[in-house]
């Protein structure tokens, strides 16, 4: 019999706010934490909004040497780790270190490291190159820092699958817990990609938004869609076996309970216009569950506000739900947090999660023009209380990668 899994810890860096409550008491306002982009200069650029960290201080978080020598998402790693782990109340001096892990996903990694000392070489030569720059721009650093600053020595990695990098994350250290090779997972993710660099090439895609108007630039599912809005953080769940949890008084807060992980083997960027890759992710992850696609009572969608990609995974949607999906509660919180790439998943996963734990339903904001092909109920503009056993957390990436999860009320 597999061993069950349940959160016990959760923490947020996020456009919204430092701290996992203070992401979720905006969500259920209905607060943006979409603005016009300050950090870089962008008035060169057709984007120029996005969900940037605006409040979060290091120094709560680091020492003033390791500030340096560390990249911005290893930096929103760390601090969304040290708060979960305070949520999760855990005494690492009495826990087994070989019997705990860390997974956090990421889809760029440090790239404004990379940035930054390409114009070093460039203006002032080899010689003034950081000895510190490889170490800051690896994608595999913020798990490191992470299992070095708490001493754990279990199952520890890196997840790279785009913008499904930290549901993977989550997903997998949910199935190591379930087959006994750890208690204890820090898993999540962690992005800062709202670089000069990366809005020009996701400009040149032409797949984020060209709406000046931050108020109403992120619009899942809705007519005037545009292209997503570019966000950044990082987010980390504590999850752990059951018992374990329950023998050191833990809080729990959600169950995860299932997972499914597909690919579209179609194209590097656009989803299979089917959706058939991401309905086979939901099947997966619902019979993985134990129960059946009627028992989900909500799903946080992937719903990033591109033209193409909300439509194809209502479609997906309707082909794993039938006619049940018009009787589900479907929204998409990133209308609020902006696109965090690589961290998506694991910000969403905590929504849905407090989801589940309050019974409140987070609304789609922005949502004023109904699309005939994206014709479900998408909680529009204002959020709901609500009776709820299940919820579903989508994530889908360029490459094909599709990652879903299935959460359960405690």
């Amino acid at each position: 019999m597999n061993r069950r899994v349940v959160i016990t810890g959760m923490g947020a860096v996020s456009s919204l706010g430092c701290g996992a409550d203070k992401l979720w008491q905006s969500i259920k306002q209905g607060k943006s934490g979409i603005r016009r982009i300050e950090r870089i200069d962008v008035s060169d650029l057709p984007t120029q909004v996005g969900a940037e960290v605006r409040d979060f201080d290091p120094s709560q978080f680091l020492e003033k040497k390791d500030i340096k020598r560390m990249d911005r998402f290893a930096q929103y790693a760390i601090a969304a780790t040290q708060m979960a782990v305070e949520e999760a109340k855990i005494d690492f001096a009495k826990e087994n270190k070989e019997r705990i892990g860390v997974i956090i996903g990421t889809g760029i990694g440090g790239i404004e490291t990379i940035e930054n000392q390409h114009s070093m070489l460039l203006e002032k030569g080899t010689g003034r190159i950081s000895p510190f720059l490889v170490p800051m721009m690896l994608p595999n650093m913020a798990a490191g820092l992470i299992a070095i600053k708490y001493g754990v020595k279990g199952f520890t990695e890196c997840t790279v699958s785009a913008c499904t990098s930290s549901t993977n994350a989550i997903g997998d250290a949910y199935k190591i817990i379930q087959r006994n090779a750890a208690d204890m997972m820090i898993a999540g993710g962690a992005e800062a990609a709202i670089t000069r660099l990366a809005l020009a090439g996701f400009c040149a895609m032409k797949a984020m938004t060209t709406n000046l108007n931050s108020a109403t630039a992120s619009r899942p599912f809705d007519l005037d869609r545009d292209g997503f809005v570019l966000g950044e953080g990082a987010g980390a769940l504590i999850i752990e076996e059951l018992n374990h949890a329950l023998q050191r008084g833990a809080n729990i807060i959600a169950e995860i309970v299932g997972y499914g992980c597909t690919n579209d083997a179609y194209h590097i960027t656009a989803p299979s216009e089917d959706g058939e890759g991401a309905a086979h992710c939901m099947g997966l992850a619902i019979k993985d569950a134990g129960i059946q696609p009627c028992d989900i009572d909500y799903i946080n969608a992937h719903g990033t506000s591109t033209p193409l990609g909300d439509k194809i995974e209502t479609n997906a949607i309707k082909t794993v739900f039938q006619k049940y999906a018009y009787e589900l509660a479907v929204s998409s919180t990133k209308s609020m947090t902006g696109h965090l790439l690589g961290a998506a998943g694991a910000i969403e996963a905590i929504i849905t999660a407090a989801t589940l734990k309050e019974g409140f339903l987070p609304p789609t904001i922005n949502y004023q023009t109904k699309d005939q092909e994206c014709d479900l109920y998408y909680v529009p503009n204002e959020g709901e209380k609500a009776t709820l056993s299940y919820a579903l957390t989508n994530s889908f990436g360029f490459g094909g990668h599709n990652a879903t999860l299935v959460l359960k009320a405690f």
